[in-house]
C-alpha cells in the first residue's frame, strides 16, 4: 500500500523559542516555515508589545529585530491569550529590560500556575507585582536589568518555566546557575538548549545544575521543522485505519521529544519506518495493549489515549500528571469523554487505564483544549457520530487540521 503523503504545521514548541531567541539576538533574524496559529500570533503580539518589530506578512518566512538588552520600551501591556509559552516566557525576557511590563492572558490561562517562574524571578532579585490569585497571571514585570546569579528551580509541574530561564540566562550580567529538582519533560529542555547553541550560546551542566554564560545571541536563517505533537494525530490516523502515512520533515533528526510517540505505535504493532527526515506508520490488523510512562512525551497522551479503545488489551499510561495544569486537566477531561464513548477507563494521580472495546456515537467535550479535540477526532474514524462541542478550539496550534482529517477520509474512501 503507497503512503499518503501529510505534511503537518511547523513546531509550535520550535516556534516560540525561536521566536524568543530572535527577539534577544544581534541582529534580524529570518523564520522560515513558521507556523502561523493563534498560539505563535500571541506570541509575536506580545513582542511586539515589547517593543520587538516582528514582520509576519508571508507565511513562508517571519522576520525578527532582535535587542540583546531586553524589551527597548520603557512600558508595555502584554496580552498572551490561551498560549503558555508566550505567557511563560516573555515575562523572562521582560526582567532583562529596563521599564514596567504588565502581563495578562486569558481566563484559561490566568488558572494555570506561574508561581514557579515568580519566584525564581525574585530569586533573582527581580521585582514582580501580582495583582490578582498569588501565582498567576496578572502581574507586572519591573525590569532593571537582570544580573543573574544561582538559584533552585522546581520543575515537576512544566519545563517551561525552565526554558524561560534558559532562553533569558545569557542575557543576565553575571549569567545563571539554575539546579533543577524533579524535572518533567526532559526532550522540551534539551530542545532548548540545542537551539540556544544554534544561536551561539552553549550551557553547560554539573550534575541537577545548568550553568548559563553571559554571552550574546547571533541572528540567522532558521527553519522551523513540523510538529511532532501535530503529527500524532496523522501517526495515530494510520494505527487505527490500518493505512500507511508519511509524514515528511521529521525523523530521527529531530529536536522534538515527541517524534517518539511512533515508537509507542511500534510497540502496538504498527510498522515504523524512520529515517533523519521522515517518518512513516502503517497501521496493523489490530493494536496491542501496552503499559507506557509518557512523562517526557506527555502531550501525546490524550493521542494515544483516544484510540486505545481499539487495541485488544488494556492501555495504561503512566507518570502524566503535568497534563493535569495544561489547558485543562487532560486526564480528566480523557476520562469524562472515554466514558462518554461508552469506554471502560480509570485514572489516578498520574495514570489513567483504558479498557477495549468499541466506542459509540457522541459530543466530546473538548474544554477549550486543542489536544483534546484533535485527539478525538481520531477516534472518529472508526466511530460514527462523534461531534466537537468546540471544533474551532484547534487553532491553538493546527488551525487546518480538519481540513487535512477530511483529506484523509476522502483519500481513503472515508468521507
Amino acid at each position: 500500500m503507497s503512503a499518503t503523503v501529510v505534511r503537518v504545521p511547523g513546531s509550535k514548541s520550535i516556534m516560540a523559542r525561536a521566536l524568543f531567541l530572535a527577539a534577544a539576538a544581534d541582529g534580524e533574524t529570518t523564520l522560515r516555515h513558521p507556523l502561523r496559529s493563534d498560539d505563535t500570533e500571541a506570541f509575536a503580539d506580545g513582542l511586539r508589545a515589547l517593543g520587538v518589530d516582528v514582520v509576519s506578512s508571508a507565511d513562508e518566512a517571519w522576520v525578527v529585530t532582535g535587542h540583546p538588552d531586553g524589551p527597548p520600551v520603557a512600558s508595555a501591556v502584554a496580552y498572551t491569550r490561551d498560549a503558555g509559552t508566550a505567557s511563560r516566557f516573555l515575562p523572562a525576557l521582560a526582567a532583562a529590560g529596563h521599564g514596567e511590563y504588565a502581563f495578562d492572558a486569558s481566563a484559561q490561562m490566568r488558572r494555570r500556575p506561574m508561581d514557579p517562574l515568580i519566584g525564581a524571578l525574585r530569586a533573582l532579585g527581580v521585582e514582580v507585582r501580582e495583582e490578582g490569585e498569588p501565582g498567576r497571571l496578572p502581574f507586572t514585570v519591573v525590569g532593571r536589568g537582570l544580573k543573574g546569579g544561582a538559584l533552585t528551580l522546581d520543575a515537576s509541574i512544566s519545563s517551561q518555566f525552565l526554558t524561560a530561564l534558559l532562553l533569558a540566562g545569557p542575557l543576565a550580567a553575571d549569567g545563571l546557575a539554575i539546579t533543577v529538582t524533579d524535572m518533567v519533560s526532559v526532550p522540551y529542555v534539551e530542545m532548548t538548549l540545542r537551539m540556544m547553541e544554534q544561536f551561539g550560546v552553549g550551557v553547560g551542566r554539573d550534575g541537577d545544575t545548568f550553568l548559563v554564560p553571559s554571552a550574546p545571541y547571533g541572528a540567522r536563517d532558521y527553519d522551523i521543522e513540523p510538529d511532532a505533537s501535530s503529527a500524532s494525530y496523522v501517526l495515530a490516523a494510520a494505527a487505527v485505519t490500518g493505512r500507511t502515512v508519511t509524514v515528511p520533515g521529521l525523523g530521527t533528526d529531530s529536536l522534538q521529544g515527541d517524534v517518539r510517540f511512533a515508537d509507542v505505535l511500534r510497540q502496538m504493532g504498527c510498522d515504523v519506518r524512520q529515517d533523519a527526515t521522515s517518518t512513516t506508520v502503517t497501521g496493523p490488523a489490530s493494536l496491542n495493549g501496552v503499559t507506557v510512562n509518557m512523562r517526557d512525551i506527555s502531550d501525546t497522551m490524550p493521542t494515544l489515549a483516544a484510540i486505545a479503545p481499539f487495541a485488544t488489551g488494556p492501555v495504561r499510561i503512566e507518570d502524566v500528571y503535568n497534563t493535569r495544569v495544561k489547558e485543562c486537566d487532560r486526564l480528566a477531561a480523557c476520562e469524562e469523554n472515554l466514558r462518554r464513548l461508552g469506554i471502560e477507563v480509570a485514572t489516578g494521580r498520574d495514570w489513567i487505564e483504558i479498557r477495549p472495546g468499541t466506542p459509540v456515537g457522541a459530543e466530546i467535550a473538548c474544554f477549550a483544549d486543542h489536544r483534546i479535540a484533535m485527539s478525538f477526532s481520531i477516534t472518529g474514524l472508526r466511530t460514527l457520530g462523534i461531534t466537537l462541542d468546540d471544533p474551532r478550539c484547534v487553532r491553538k496550534t493546527f488551525p487546518t487540521f480538519h481540513g487535512m482529517l477530511a483529506d484523509l477520509r476522502a483519500e481513503w474512501g472515508m468521507a
